[in-house]
């Protein structure tokens, strides 16, 4: 077992100082001394890594874990803005094009934020992982008609001037029964530095470990990465019949040291392909705050690797936690590159919707490469834009390039995508004023598919009040989002005027506990604002 040593690095050295010179050896160098140094305190941290767990005290109050520089809510907080997409005439371009994403993190970030009172850096918002956060009710595909369906619907905007429209596309992947699952080798690598004992998250990481190990099968298998300082092999990939096995080498974990997230890439990355399983689920699941400092430290030390891997099978999620001291850009471009997806763990209820409600479509992909071209008539359709979406764009070209790196489904995922668009005053209503094509391809056959769908003016809502429940929610939130980030284009709305609207439709779906969660997340929001 290990003890904490009463001695620090530097006292260690000068007893071996002491000792060698009673023993008549030549004294080191200064280079030495400062490599033992050196040594000595990374030793001290990763030693750490497998001693006696601490007792876990829950995730505890945020003080966002480092000093809060010019009154910002935390400090270390490392987020990209892509900037807003504009409205786009149709004689000038009327295709748009972009890969689907099914990403959540943002939107759970920025309830971190609210519910700690402050309002989310306009730059951490990305209006679709807002909007892909809810349920969207959307029906699958038949049995026979490939991996998802296309659903379309569209109404007068509630946002944005009256000769404006709303037009939502929504995809819907095909739902599969967990006893259809294929087995599942998931390697974990978890960051277990010194930033991980903030608010204890690594306590909340392990806690939800547990909680994955218990909606898992006894066939599938847990593999264990740590790194700190350095990366190091825990646990090979072991069936959930050994649960105690996995459970111990879980609780063993303790934070401490620096942070070398490529190495325990690397690392896990290697476990993974010795236990590749091609009738398997195979992937890796990387639990971080998402700061890098030993090492290389940005996302493009090891994006070909992670794309290798997820070529050959092997696919990557990345589980955010804490705030403050956290790299939200790192979480999100790891999992873009992996054919993965990124989620944001703020309390233990996310952490059940994430590895237990939805496990089947966190795990499995049904669709690789999925890419949607919404090709606009400009006969019926003036000017468009495209909420949100705004890195994940494609070059038009590009849609039917197979080689173009995109999104990945899983089964029952729906996928959500919202323009605001503006018709010419005189149309042919029967005619086709959005055309949206899906490509995608087959993770099993490697077969490329592409389906189609349309839809006419004359089959736009007369009225928004007059669609779908789950279309006016959409809307709202990305209202929300749009408001969020100081979107010019929502420059004539405010946070009250949409936490009254979803106020209103939460009533409509008094079931849904996330609907009616953002109401109160978008009323708080609202008087942060004030």
């Amino acid at each position: 077992m290990y003890t904490e040593s009463r001695f620090t690095p530097i006292v260690l050295i000068a007893l071996c100082l002491a000792i060698a010179g009673c023993a008549g050896l030549p004294n080191p160098t200064p280079e030495v001394i400062k490599h033992a140094v050196e040594v000595t305190r990374v030793v001290e941290a990763e030693v750490a890594i497998t001693s006696e767990p601490l007792a876990d005290a829950g995730p505890g109050p945020s003080t966002g874990g480092s000093t809060e520089p010019n009154d910002q809510a935390y400090g270390d907080m490392f987020f990209e803005g892509y900037g807003v997409n504009p409205f786009i005439d149709t004689e000038d371009d009327h295709l748009s094009t972009f890969a689907v994403d099914v990403d959540t993190g943002s939107y759970t970030v920025m309830r971190r934020y609210v519910n700690d009172g402050h309002l989310p850096p306009d730059e951490s918002v990305r209006v679709e992982e807002y909007v892909n956060y809810f349920e969207q009710a959307y029906a699958p595909p038949e049995e026979g008609d490939g991996a998802f369906a296309i659903h379309l619907e569209g109404a007068p905007s509630l946002y944005g001037g009256e000769r404006y429209y709303l037009a939502r596309v929504g995809l819907k992947g095909y739902e599969m029964p967990e006893k259809e699952r294929p087995d599942a080798v998931l390697t974990f690598v978890i960051d277990v530095s010194g930033s991980m004992a903030r608010e204890n998250r690594l306590g909340l990481v392990k806690r939800t470990l547990r909680l994955l190990i218990e909606q898992l099968r006894p066939t599938d298998q847990i593999g264990l990465v740590v790194y700190g300082s350095r990366g190091r092999s825990i646990m090979e990939p072991t069936p959930i019949a050994e649960g105690n096995a996995i459970l111990d080498g879980i609780d063993r974990l303790q934070p401490g040291g620096s942070t070398n997230a490529e190495e325990g890439l690397v690392i896990a990355y290697r476990m993974a392909s010795r236990a590749f399983d091609p009738e398997a689920i195979n992937r890796v699941i990387l639990c971080s705050d998402g700061v890098a400092n030993v090492g290389r430290t940005g996302p493009d030390s090891i994006t070909e690797q992670i794309k290798q891997h997820a070529k050959e099978g092997i696919y990557l999620t990345t589980v955010g936690f804490g705030m403050g001291n956290y790299n939200d850009v790192l979480m999100e471009q790891l999992a873009d590159s992996g054919d993965g997806f990124y989620a944001y763990v703020d309390t233990m209820a996310e952490a059940e919707r994430v590895f237990v409600h939805d496990l089947p479509s966190s795990l499995q992909v049904i669709a690789r490469d999925a890419k949607i071209q919404v090709d606009f008539n400009p006969d019926v359709v003036s000017r468009y834009r495209l909420l949100g979406y705004e890195n994940r764009d494609v070059a038009d070209e590009d849609f039917r390039n197979d080689e173009v790196d995109a999104g990945e489904i899983g089964p029952g995922h729906s996928v959500t995508a919202l323009y605001e668009l503006k018709f010419h005053r005189e149309i042919d209503e029967a005619e086709p004023a959005m055309t949206v094509h899906a490509r995608y391809e087959d993770p099993e056959t490697e077969e490329v598919t592409e389906v189609m769908r349309a839809i006419a003016k004359g089959d736009f809502a007369p009225s928004f009040e007059e669609t779908s429940a789950r279309f006016q929610l959409t809307a709202i939130v990305a209202e929300y989002a749009e408001i969020l980030r100081d979107s010019y284009w929502a420059q004539d709305s405010s946070l009250g005027g949409v936490a009254m609207e979803a106020q209103r439709i939460a009533e409509y779906l008094p079931h849904d506990a996330e609907v009616a969660e953002f109401a109160e997340l978008a009323q708080r929001a609202a008087s942060l604002s004030e």
